[in-house]
């Protein structure tokens, strides 16, 4: 069965947008039914299987979570998906997708992400994090980061013994921001080593250490 390219869009990205427009209907080989008027019957039935009604208000609860409102309009609109995503599957499994080893691998990454988020949502939800403790938390990375900001430039070679040679051609009157566009190998290169303003914790433990006890327009050596 061919199915047309605004199908198979709408099949995988129609939930984020599902309240700005109404979803088109892919071809089935007998119409899809109405579900009965009983809220416990199905939502719908394609080819023989019943969409449970369960899904549409899951579906329903997701999106008036992310403001949408509880309309005829949304509900029509999250039918319609359903039925278009049964209409893929149902082809999809006739084609022996869901048998493929690659598939199946997904599928099993997808359960135990789901079952994992859930869990990590219960325990967030039962053990809230209080002002005292991320105020905690905030002093703790202050101390770790500092909040004194530095310009620093570096030159960065690949052996002591270059390094050695540039620190002499420094102290000979060279230009750090030229010794660095010609031999640093860092990206900074291009703008002299300058390394911009930054805390001193967002460095190496050893380069920050020996730049906050330099002198202003000092190098180390």
């Amino acid at each position: 069965m061919k199915l047309p390219i605004f199908a198979v869009a709408l099949a995988t990205l129609a939930l984020p947008a599902l309240a700005q427009a109404p979803a088109a209907r892919l071809p089935t080989k007998e119409p899809a039914k109405a579900a009965a008027a009983s809220k416990e019957g199905p939502l719908a039935t394609v080819n023989g299987v019943a969409i449970p009604r369960q899904r549409g208000e899951f579906l329903v609860r997701q999106q008036t979570a992310r403001g949408a409102p509880d309309s005829e309009q949304l509900r029509a609109q999250v039918r319609e998906v359903l039925i278009n995503k049964e209409v893929l599957l149902q082809e999809a499994n006739r084609a022996g997708v869901a048998r493929r080893a690659e598939v199946l691998q997904q599928l099993d990454l997808a359960r135990q992400e789901i079952i994992v988020n859930s869990f990590l949502g219960d325990y967030v939800s039962k053990n809230p994090v209080g002002d005292a403790e991320i105020q905690q938390e905030y002093e703790r990375a202050k101390q770790q980061t500092g909040t004194t900001e530095y310009q620093a430039r570096h030159i960065l070679v690949q052996s002591e013994d270059e390094a050695k040679r540039l620190i002499g051609d420094l102290r000979k009157g060279g230009k750090f921001e030229e010794l660095a566009q010609k031999h640093s190998i860092d990206s900074t290169k291009d703008k002299g080593g300058d390394l911009g303003w930054n805390v001193p914790g967002v460095y190496d433990r050893t380069f920050a250490d020996a730049m906050v006890k330099l002198e202003k327009g000092k190098m180390t050596e």
